[in-house]
């Protein structure tokens, strides 16, 4: 909040991610997510958005990695508008995540997590700054034209042009119901947090289909809205699987540098039914 009051945003040239902000807070959270997770973590691989994977502990070859993006939607949190953290730990003998938690520094809903339990299934939760929880659940099934869409359409070439385009998305979203009323609605979401919206059913999908998140955005949240019983399909429309290949340094450097194209909803019917109505290159 002072650096929003104040106008003074600790803004720092990004090597690793030349078109991303990044500010002083970002790089502090990098530097103190990896020494609390060692806290409660003997050794793993910490993968953070802002450096290069590397081994934390004795073990040469630990079986968890922990993905970071410690500060999502940077230049709006340093606004005191928005703000988001991601950790996930994922279990590479497993080959799927155990653990996902986004948390949201300015919202009421502080945290959105899934666990895999003792019984083996995931769940999904939200936890509220007055204490509430709730466990989440599959949303209620809407019609794309009762739907509310979002999309990370903050960048005006990237994004917000092509998604303007989708003139037969759209009008299926203006279609009008029996009484008359225009339900469905496109608007504003960012990263991980934008598919937890889905799982706890304040939204209803996520369309990403002009770049493609990157594995710190799409990931944590991935594995929460399946969690809740949510759907993340490719543009193909096959399911994402929630393993992300991460078995080795090289394979997780990799994996940090690819971009990943989707459309999630709370249900697999609204999920294709999205797909349907995009036009995408051939």
């Amino acid at each position: 909040m002072e650096a929003a009051f104040s106008g003074n945003a600790g803004e720092s040239d990004n090597v690793r991610h030349s078109d991303n902000f990044l500010s002083v807070h970002d790089m502090w959270m990098h530097d103190r997510y990896r020494e609390l997770m060692a806290h409660h973590i003997d050794s793993f691989v910490y993968a953070s958005e802002e450096a290069d994977p590397q081994v934390v502990g004795n073990e040469r070859d630990p079986d968890l990695c922990v993905l970071v993006d410690p500060l999502d939607t940077s230049e709006l949190a340093v606004r005191g508008l928005l703000g988001y953290t991601h950790v996930m730990i994922y279990s590479r003998s497993l080959a799927r995540p155990i653990v996902s938690v986004v948390g949201d520094i300015y919202h009421h809903v502080r945290l959105y997590l899934a666990a895999r339990h003792d019984d083996g299934r995931d769940y999904a939760y939200a936890y509220t700054t007055d204490g509430g929880f709730y466990k989440l659940g599959q949303p209620t099934r809407k019609s794309l034209s009762d739907s509310l869409l979002t999309n990370f359409l903050m960048r005006p070439g990237e994004r917000l042009l092509p998604l303007s385009r989708q003139e037969r998305l759209i009008s299926a979203l203006d279609q009008a119901a029996e009484d008359g009323k225009h339900r469905g609605r496109i608007g504003v979401d960012f990263g991980s947090v934008s598919l937890c919206h889905v799982a706890a059913g304040f939204t209803e999908g996520v369309l990403e289909f002009a770049k493609g998140f990157a594995i710190w955005d799409l990931a944590p949240g991935h594995y929460i809205l399946q969690s809740a019983g949510g759907t993340v399909l490719d543009l193909a429309g096959e399911p994402i699987p929630l393993d992300y290949s991460l078995q080795s340094l090289p394979d997780i450097a990799r994996a940090m540098n690819q971009r990943q194209k989707f459309v999630a909803a709370g249900t697999y019917e609204l999920a294709r039914d999205i797909l349907r109505h995009l036009d995408l290159p051939q």
